[in-house]
């Protein structure tokens, strides 16, 4: 089955330029998954092509308008008529790794970008299943957030990534953050790649990584730490974390922690 991603925005080059390059890009090479943009001025009768007006009850900023908006829906459902409605808002569901893997499994998305003030609430009552957040903040429309959240989800639609695991490797995946990478050349700038990675022993290295996961993210998202590690192995991480020499701690961005940070 194709993905299909359907964005509806006012300015689609926004869209097509950030979504032309990357693995998004050969996977739609590949046909693994599609993208189209459906533009509301399509659907206005008037010389101007408008798609906003003044708010009721004053305000700042413009309303996009709802018949626009409806119509642009009603011609991307009839392309995928099982495709989800979403739309991007600060006031909408945070995009984790949860939900980028939930939407995935949608047989498509159907993703509403907003200018100026907003949209009409009534479409959002009428014709969008949910509302997405990429982050308690306000940016300038919904392209930008959209190329996000398609980029995210993307990412678990079988066959997008190189790797199948690569998705479920990144950060986050397992609610801790990624372990540090490495790469050649062995040394760089007086720091050591450590020994265990270059060791060949498979099970000793996964072992690491793990271990390295849970204090990264004791250093960098402490609150994530409580939900997902006992306090037992927060105990076995101290005596992981005391055979790792101080000035390799730096080389791995964790030497701001401390002895009594492993004991809740």
């Amino acid at each position: 089955m194709i993905y299909s991603f359907q964005v509806i925005t006012l300015f689609p080059d926004i869209i097509q330029a950030s979504m032309g390059l990357g693995v998004f890009s050969q996977a739609q090479k590949s046909g693994i998954l599609t993208l189209s943009c459906i533009n509301p001025r399509e659907f206005t009768s008037d010389i101007h092509k408008t798609v906003d007006d003044r708010p009721f009850g004053g305000g700042d900023g413009m309303v996009m308008l709802p018949e626009p908006l409806e119509k642009s829906i009603s011609t991307a459902k009839r392309e995928h008529s099982r495709s989800k409605v979403l739309y991007m808002s600060p006031q909408g569901t945070p995009l984790t790794h949860l939900k980028a893997t939930a939407l995935s499994r949608e047989e498509g998305l159907i993703i509403v970008c907003g200018r100026y003030g907003g949209i009409d609430q009534r479409v959002i009552n009428s014709f969008v299943d949910e509302e997405i957040s990429i982050g308690d903040y306000v940016i300038s429309g919904g392209e930008l957030a959209a190329c996000v959240l398609m980029d995210c989800v993307s990412r678990f639609i079988p066959g997008v990534l190189g790797h199948k695991d690569s998705a479920e490797k990144d950060s986050f995946a397992g609610g801790l953050l990624e372990h540090p990478n490495f790469t050649k050349p062995r040394e760089y700038k007086g720091q050591n790649v450590p020994e265990v990675l270059l060791s060949g022993h498979h099970k000793k290295i996964q072992e690491w990584k793990r271990s390295m996961s849970i204090l990264v993210t004791m250093v960098k998202r402490p609150d994530l730490i409580k939900a997902h590690i006992s306090q037992t192995e927060l105990r076995g991480l101290l005596v992981f974390w005391q055979q790792i020499p101080k000035d390799q701690r730096k080389t791995l961005g964790i030497e701001q922690l401390h002895e009594k940070d492993f004991h809740g």
